[in-house]
């Protein structure tokens, strides 16, 4: 999807990449991966700050707690002639502890000059933007 950055609200740059809380209200990229089988998952926030966050839910939208990462998410934001990229470098030991393969949902949060929040993800299964619904995770490794 190509965008005009000029009529993007981005967040700016912080000194010194960190964890954050509430990326989601503004302009992020988010990932959610689940183990095959598993009720539980793991959501990512990135933002264009170089600010990150990490979630744990044991079901959806339900425990959610903050894990330690012992590396942090490695970042690198690109803007290009049609929008904004986004490379993200996790270590194995960040994704969820399971056998097998994971299924992941992608997502972004789109915020406006102008205020306007719009919500992109591969899939919207309830018909309106819910980012955590298990019909999101669309993707499969």
């Amino acid at each position: 999807m190509a965008a005009e950055l000029s009529q993007l609200c981005l967040p700016a740059p912080v000194a010194v990449a960190g964890r954050a809380d509430q990326l989601w209200r503004h302009t992020c990229l988010e990932v959610f991966v689940a183990g095959r089988g598993s009720q539980g998952y793991r959501e990512f926030n990135f933002s264009p700050s170089g600010e990150w966050a990490v979630y744990d839910f044991s079901a959806y939208r339900a425990g959610m707690t903050a894990p330690a990462l012992r590396c942090q998410p490695e970042m690198r934001w690109q803007r290009t002639a049609g929008g904004l990229e986004l490379l993200v470098i996790l270590p194995a030991a960040a994704l969820p502890a399971e056998d097998g393969s994971l299924r992941l949902a992608l997502s972004a949060v789109i915020e406006e000059q102008s205020g306007t929040i719009s919500y992109w993800a591969l899939n919207h299964p309830a018909g309106q933007a819910d980012f955590h619904h298990p019909g999101s995770f669309v993707l499969e490794t």
